[in-house]
């Protein structure tokens, strides 16, 4: 997982704290929030980072072997059942089972899976014997559990056991100061990948990503930035590049200089960085004040416009407006 925002880096203090211990862990958070990569982090940090990392869907449970699947089964117990299943918490033993989607447990089995939770033994089907499971549980959700018990959908039993510790991962359009550094995280990414020998996106196209509200999160621009690496043809991304789906839909651009207008007020730090040249130059101004780096970027764009304001401030997503705010900020109005 990567980012910078105050929202993620309390995903990774809280991954650093419970790590080491083998407490239950609840993960909530929208589909494509980078769920199972948190409960991997949990498992390398846990005290069996050896052991096995089994992960399961839970909404790939086929009804009528859904308690085989997860607890297991001996021969014979049912049809087709000609030798003996270990299921995922036997399969996970000595490591963490991973339940995705928990949410989507039918009721009959929400009392067997708290059963194997509160006493971690599970009783396969058709077998008299039951069998103890060293584990260590994580579960996930993109649903409201909280709502669903009090809707009847959910044994609370059951869910207050299993929030014992909980992890919320905010979605991408609430920590969109990470959009820079994700880019050049899947840049690099698929460089290797495909072999493309692309280094940053260009302005205009930093800029569409910033005001997507990506209903996807992460797995959406992940998805985006590998499009674009494949459609490209040059050393960078630009906005012809980008799946059209982001030029088509979502915010106006306004939203994107509401964006920009706060880089020259007081709450401009949190997003300064999506509008660099380069998502890779992160590096190369970290030891930059926020102005300096403002300041060079404004001072680049005209530059490539030979100081035309109204092609400026569309290269920066900007109203002219906010750009001339900057400039007077900034002290390089009459640069140009």
């Amino acid at each position: 997982m990567v980012g910078r925002s105050g929202l993620i880096r309390g995903v990774f203090s809280a991954i650093e704290r419970l790590g080491p211990y083998k407490a239950t862990v609840l993960i909530q958070g929208e589909s494509g929030t980078g769920k199972e990569l948190v409960a991997r982090a949990l498992h390398n940090l846990g005290p069996c980072p050896q052991g096995p990392f089994v992960t399961f869907n839970c909404s790939n449970l086929v009804d009528s072997l859904a308690e085989s699947q997860l607890f297991g089964h001996v021969r014979g117990a049912f049809t087709d059942a000609r030798e003996d299943a270990l299921g995922y918490f036997r399969s996970a033993n000595g490591g963490t089972l991973f339940l995705d989607e928990v949410a989507e447990l039918p009721m009959r089995l929400q009392a067997k899976l708290l059963r194997s939770v509160e006493s971690y033994e599970i009783q396969p089907v058709g077998s008299t014997r039951s069998y103890h499971v060293d584990i260590r549980l994580v579960t996930a959700t993109n649903r409201d559990l909280l709502a669903m018990v009090k809707a009847g959908q959910f044994r609370d039993d059951l869910y207050y056991r299993l929030n014992t510790t909980a992890i919320f991962i905010p979605p991408l359009r609430r920590r969109m100061e990470d959009v820079d550094v994700l880019a050049a995280h899947f840049i690099e990414r698929y460089k290797r990948l495909l072999g493309k020998q692309v280094e940053h996106l260009s302005q205009r196209a930093l800029a569409v990503l910033a005001r997507h509200d990506w209903p996807g999160n992460v797995r959406e621009f992940a998805h985006a930035i590998e499009s674009a690496m494949m459609l490209t043809g040059n050393d960078r991304i630009d906005v012809h590049d980008l799946p059209a789906l982001l030029l088509e839909s979502g915010p106006s651009a306004q939203a994107t200089q509401t964006a920009m207008a706060s880089l020259a007020g007081a709450n401009g730090a949190s997003t300064a960085a999506l509008f660099d040249q380069s998502p890779l130059a992160t590096e190369r101004h970290s030891g930059s004040s926020l102005d300096e780096v403002l300041r060079t970027t404004v001072l680049r764009t005209l530059d490539e416009t030979g100081g035309n304001r109204r092609r400026t401030a569309h290269l920066l997503g900007v109203s002219r407006s906010t750009l001339y705010r900057m400039l007077a900020k900034y002290g390089v109005e009459k640069k140009f």
